[in-house]
């Protein structure tokens, strides 16, 4: 693609996420394509996250799997398209095309199908109103503390509830920080909230 610079390739979603972190907004890529299953943190949690903290960029998927549930959270997810690996150069070139010039849905013929039959059965509406997943990377006790958080404790009190030192409170919140790639409490709230990781 003439058009086109490749900014980076990344081998999992932590990767691509530190790689995103370390550039100036103008160096930015405008479009990734995103495998789903990847080692440490997969596709759809990397896009969950970075579309949050990157709304600007477009993210593609790009994948063997053509499942109900990987398409429908993909799309949750936020991704913007979703092509299946054996398709050719042009219509990858096309898919960027289509999401940069006309803010399109690029979707394999088999994905179109899927993505409207998920809609005619109303899926998507009755899933969305269930809480999601914390990613996998959060541990329990970190999920917990995750959670003590968003409902508006500092680390103090959290400690009091848990019965574990402030310290230690400390670290798992530096720890959240560091796998979920955000720099403050707010981050972290906001992120818990659009993602619906604590619904009720």
């Amino acid at each position: 693609m003439e058009d086109c610079e490749l900014i980076f390739v990344a081998n999992n979603g932590h990767e691509c996420l530190e790689k995103l972190k370390g550039l100036p907004e103008i160096k930015r890529p405008d479009v990734i394509f995103m495998d789903l299953e990847m080692p440490g943190m997969n596709g759809i949690e990397t896009i969950a996250l970075a579309h949050h903290l990157y709304p600007s960029i477009h993210f593609l998927v790009l994948t063997v799997f053509d499942d109900d549930d990987k398409v429908f959270e993909a799309i949750k997810a936020g991704a913007e398209g979703y092509l299946l690996k054996h398709e050719s150069a042009p219509i990858l070139e096309a898919a960027v095309q289509n999401v940069m010039e006309f803010s399109g849905a690029p979707m394999s013929p088999a994905i179109a199908r899927k993505a409207l039959k998920l809609l005619s059965r109303s899926q998507i509406d009755e899933k969305n109103t269930a809480s999601s997943a914390v990613p996998a990377i959060i541990s329990e006790r970190e999920r917990d503390v995750l959670e003590w958080m968003v409902s508006g404790m500092d680390a103090k009190s959290i400690a009091t509830q848990m019965d574990l030192s402030v310290h230690t409170v400390r670290k798992h919140i530096a720890n959240i920080y560091e796998k979920l790639h955000v720099c403050s409490k707010s981050q972290v709230i906001s992120l818990a909230h659009k993602e619906g990781w604590f619904n009720r």
